[in-house]
């Protein structure tokens, strides 16, 4: 299996932005147009684009449709989420030109629901984000764009959906997000050993090239790489070529 680098931009009113470990409070604004930067990422040879919809993921609703549709007509693969709280969302992001559509809260809450999404969609076009931060020991999905707990866990959820044909699993360490601390490679290796179906996409503190090899080694599939190419930490040149 190939492996995928998959820059990301995140949306919050239209605008480029970083939380940091999710936290609305903690917002970075960058001067880019969306639609100008994903240009430049496409040229730089990534060929899927990651979206977010921040204020979807908090919401509810698919704030930055328009923004995420404009974006997808210039003809990248995307896949974006945030705020998919209906079969009616997910139409609508496909309609806006969308190859997979990230579900994460839903998927959480109502699991039976988009196992039901993933076998009549196809599970190439459904990618499950199950987000997750570690306490007492175990590690917890919080939904809502990460403003809510929920009861079920990453090692509940993940073997469910696998055994159910899900195929694309996007997993980020919250505590990391937004956090130039390096990925989480303890979390990665023990997704690749637990659910070695999925095709795991590593997301949360890359800082550098070796982060993105590392998570390689660890048996992650793909890596989401935010803050530091909006930085200029390194290339989409650079990090296809690890």
């Amino acid at each position: 299996m190939s492996f995928t680098v998959i820059p990301a931009i995140d949306l919050r009113g239209g605008r480029v932005v970083r939380l940091k470990q999710g936290d609305y409070s903690q917002q970075t604004t960058y001067d880019f147009d969306s639609r100008a930067l994903a240009t430049r990422y496409a040229q730089a040879g990534a060929e899927w684009l990651h979206l977010v919809d921040l204020d979807g993921a908090r919401g509810g609703s698919l704030e930055n449709l328009a923004v995420i549709e404009s974006i997808a007509r210039d003809g990248m693969r995307i896949q974006a989420g945030g705020g998919v709280r209906s079969e009616d969302d997910v139409q609508r992001l496909f309609d806006a030109g969308v190859s997979r559509v990230v579900v994460g809260s839903l998927a959480i809450r109502e699991p039976e629901r988009v196992a039901g999404w993933l076998s009549a969609r196809g599970a190439e076009r459904i990618t499950l984000a199950l987000d997750t931060l570690q306490q007492d020991g175990a590690w917890r999905l919080p939904s809502a764009g990460w403003t809510e707990t929920e009861s079920r866990t990453l090692d509940e959820l993940a073997p469910w959906y696998a055994i159910r044909g899900a195929r694309h699993l996007l997993c980020t360490d919250i505590h990391r997000d937004g956090m130039l601390a390096g990925f989480n490679l303890e979390l990665y290796s023990h997704l690749a050993a637990t659910v070695p179906t999925l095709a795991v996409q590593a997301s949360g503190g890359v800082r550098s090239l070796d982060d993105i090899r590392a998570a390689r080694e660890a048996g992650a599939k793909g890596v989401i790489l935010g803050r530091a190419l909006l930085e200029g930490r390194f290339t989409v040149e650079e990090a296809l070529a690890c």
